[in-house]
């Protein structure tokens, strides 16, 4: 019998051993320990914080998205019920023509025949219709290519129709309205082109649509076609759209009450010397309700308190029997609201309250016999009090810990073999040897502090006598000096803020001002010292301490109450100059707009502005402009600085804004309640067909009395001598008096260094400085100054009159 052949078998290495099921029968006792008391409903939710990181269900996701289509739902019909009904409240309409030649009125005839509609009647400068179809009331505003015309209709519109020219480009000038419109808020926007049909090919009307759709897009992407005037069809789609669609609205403007006027009636037959009057104004109240104890703001004439708010409602025709007689019933004036004792004033300042200063309450500016030396933060340092200047620190053996330095009493050793000091041959620094990283911001020197010997060089000769130059030779090494700086500064603006002192100005006096501070963000500042040169009526601006909470109280205060949106009114306005009829142009649209809780207070408001990379050169700060804020025109001085917030609320004042840039604009006008677009212009009188050029645009922020602007200057000097870590610098003073006056102020470099001022030489503003480093002798030494600035004044603008000043307004 043959042998069984032997098979290798391997052993089994692979097999898992599943885990015994050890559990026992799920009984009522099982599962009360494990629920440990728990509560259904109650299980530990995931680690996710928000709703959307939460994972979900199916059900829980269908859910979820029918209950947001049922909210969507529900404010569509909150916001489109303000229009439904015979006396529904009129879609207003801007018909804004971009390119010459447009006629706005033409367009507007041409959308009323697409769907047999004609004008109820002819209002000022817009005219009402009635669209059958969809019953829907709408409000034409033709307005002519007038910037400020079109940015007076677009912002009290709801929709927005953009009107181009086939032939024609829409130029500088049509340009411009896009972005200005864009960027002070806009609604829904229709584009539409005029006389279409002149262009003979249909193959080339298609290319000319697709064009200015590319056109349009650039500003308002969503735009998804070009309609034509000359098709009916295509104005029969405008209208649909323009009676259904829901409009967007502007965000500030919902926030507020606002309507647009559909007549305004002037004191009929009034005394010869009267200067102001009643003006009622009628239109329909839009947005949020409007209240008596508010203060309006009509167009550019101002703000105005209202006497009453009478019913206008219009009243439907009936119909009557063949024998009843037309007899016309007198309606009685039903008042809607009027003011209380709680309706706002018109004054823009608290009240001046009498402040007795106390003589020994005087600020140190106003007793400058008390100062020997400059403002460091929130002291005043003499000439002999050294107590600015840093410890000296020890000589220790390198790698020596902090810790291990404080068990050392006194220096290592007199000698400089334990320091790496690069010395030449007669103990200075090598002029060539460019200052190196690595020496670091450690602090003072310590070989500064070396004790000297008869065999030990000195750190510096007492011996050596300093001898001033003659005058002739000072001024002209001063003048070649300061002629090599100055080109050096053009090439590469390292100093904007540098300034040079002439030899016989004294630098005490004439920067008495300013004050030295260790951190611009950090650092104390006194504003006891600024009492004395602040503006007129400072103390009575509004104060807003906490923003956020007072913004929160006015827009809440606006919810409640007043006449609903959708109501006819008769707003009765309280002494309005009668002048202001000369303003009002029949062809040119005018709304209230109904102000805030204190939006008529002055205080200092803050905006952020982008200058355009366009404008050719620098805007510089101070520089006239006219701002457009909302319903509100102001000529403004605005002081430049930088954005951000800080610990102690300074910021540095900024000369110029460069295009491009971003900087925080200031100045004293009244309060604005939210973030409203701005927009800033330069007046052009050179070109009569655009008098206003759009610059800049921006948004309002937080206003704050409590923020202080400073402004710097730099002094630079020459380093004369370098003796490692001491420096004999120049040209930056030029008496020993200044020496010793601004001796406690810090010194730096354009490298890095920093250092203190040690002690003067001679008569001519020498003086010799401690620095934590070696410094390269193309190096230049500065000191900082600082000074606080104050924001300028607004003023109101009207098209084609004076500036007013708005203390001096009368209304």
């Amino acid at each position: 019998m043959a042998p069984l052949t032997e098979v290798h078998h391997h052993r089994n290495t692979t097999k898992v051993s599943h885990k015994p099921f050890k559990s026992r029968h799920a009984t009522k006792s099982v599962i009360k320990d494990i629920a440990k008391g728990k509560i259904e409903g109650t299980e530990k939710k995931g680690s996710r914080k928000t709703p959307h990181q939460q994972v979900m269900s199916k059900f829980d996701r269908k859910n979820h998205a029918k209950q947001m289509r049922q909210i969507k739902h529900q404010q569509n019909q909150k916001s489109a019920s303000v229009f439904a009904g015979h006396n529904g409240a009129p879609r207003v309409i801007a018909v804004v023509p971009l390119c010459e030649g447009m006629d706005a009125v033409a367009a507007v005839q041409k959308l009323n025949q697409a769907v047999d509609a004609e004008a109820i009647w002819p209002l000022e400068g817009h005219m009402k219709v009635r669209v059958d179809r969809f019953k829907q009331n709408l409000v034409y505003v033709p307005v002519e290519r007038d910037l400020l015309t079109a940015l007076e209709a677009c912002r009290c519109a709801d929709f927005v129709i953009f009107l181009l020219s086939p032939t024609e480009e829409p130029g500088v000038e049509g340009e411009q309205m896009l972005k200005t419109i864009e960027g002070q808020g806009v609604s829904n926007v229709l584009t539409m082109v005029q006389n279409l049909n002149s262009i003979e090919s249909p193959k080339t009307r298609s290319q000319v649509a697709s064009s200015l759709k590319t056109y349009i897009t650039h500003f308002f992407p969503s735009q998804e076609k070009v309609l034509s005037l000359d098709s009916e069809s295509e104005c029969a789609n405008a209208i649909r759209s323009l009676c259904t669609t829901t409009p967007k609205g502007i965000k500030w403007r919902e926030d507020r009450s606002w309507m647009l006027a559909e007549s305004v009636q002037w004191p009929k037959n009034p005394d010869v010397d009267a200067t102001h009057g009643e003006v009622v104004v009628t239109g329909v109240v839009r947005g949020r309700g409007l209240k008596a104890n508010r203060l309006v703001q009509v167009g550019d004439w101002g703000h105005f308190q209202i006497e009453k708010i009478t019913d206008a409602t219009l009243q439907i025709p009936r119909k009557r029997k063949a024998d009843e007689m037309v007899v016309d019933e007198a309606k009685e004036e039903e008042i809607l609201d009027a003011p209380d004792a709680e309706q706002d004033d018109l004054a823009e300042l608290a009240p001046y309250e009498a402040v007795m200063d106390d003589a020994d309450t005087l600020s140190v500016t106003e007793a400058p016999t008390e100062r020997r030396g400059v403002l460091l933060d929130d002291h005043h340092y003499f000439s002999d009090d050294e107590t600015h200047l840093p410890e000296p620190p020890k000589k220790l053996p390198k790698g020596t810990s902090s810790y291990q330095s404080a068990w050392f009493l006194g220096d290592m050793s007199d000698s400089g073999s334990d320091y790496d000091d690069e010395v030449d041959n007669e103990g200075d620094v090598a002029m060539e040897s460019p200052a190196l990283p690595q020496d670091g911001l450690e602090g003072l020197d310590q070989a500064t502090q070396k004790e000297y010997t008869e065999a030990a060089p000195t750190e510096y000769p007492q011996s050596e006598m300093f001898l001033d130059a003659a005058p002739d030779d000072e001024a002209a090494q001063i003048a070649e000096y300061r002629a090599s700086r100055k080109n050096e500064a053009e090439e590469d603006l390292e100093f904007p803020d540098e300034i040079e002192l002439h030899p016989n100005v004294l630098a005490r006096e004439r920067l008495a001002r300013y004050r030295g501070l260790k951190s611009l963000k950090t650092s104390h500042w006194e504003t006891s010292e600024d009492r004395a040169h602040e503006p007129e009526d400072w103390n009575r601006l509004l104060k807003v301490p906490n923003y956020k909470m007072a913004k929160k109280q006015a827009d809440n205060d606006a919810l409640v109450g007043g006449i609903q949106a959708g109501k006819r009114v008769n707003v009765h306005l309280r002494n309005v100059r009668l002048s202001l009829q000369e303003l009002q142009s029949p062809g040119k649209p005018l709304a209230i707009y109904s102000l805030l809780r204190h939006e008529q207070k002055r205080t200092v408001l803050n905006f952020s502005m982008t200058l355009s990379s366009e404008h050719p050169n620098p805007l510089k700060s101070k520089e006239e402009l006219i701002m457009l804020c909302g319903p509100r025109r102001f000529v403004i001085n605005p002081l430049f600085s930088q954005l951000g917030v800080t610990p102690n609320d300074v910021h540095k004042f900024q000369r110029f804004l460069h295009p491009g840039q971003t900087a925080l604009a200031s100045f004293i006008g009244p309060l604005t309640w939210g973030s409203i677009p701005a927009l800033f212009f330069q007046a052009s009188p050179s070109n009569p067909g655009t008098p206003l050029k759009l610059i800049a645009t921006g948004t309002s922020l937080p206003p704050s009395t409590n923020r202080v602007i400073a402004k710097r200057i730099i002094l630079t000097g020459h380093p004369y001598k370098i003796h490692k870590k001491l420096v004999t610098v120049r040209y930056m003073f030029f008496n020993k008096e200044d020496v010793n006056w601004f001796k406690a102020l810090r010194l730096w470099t354009k490298r890095g260094r920093s250092g203190f001022i040690k002690e003067s030489l001679g008569n001519h503003g020498y003086f010799k400085a401690t620095f934590d480093g070696r410094i390269n002798p193309q190096d230049a030494v500065g000191v900082s100054l600082y000074k606080r600035v104050w924001p300028r004044e607004a003023k109101l603008w009207r098209q084609g009159e004076p500036v007013i000043k708005i203390q001096e307004l009368e209304v």
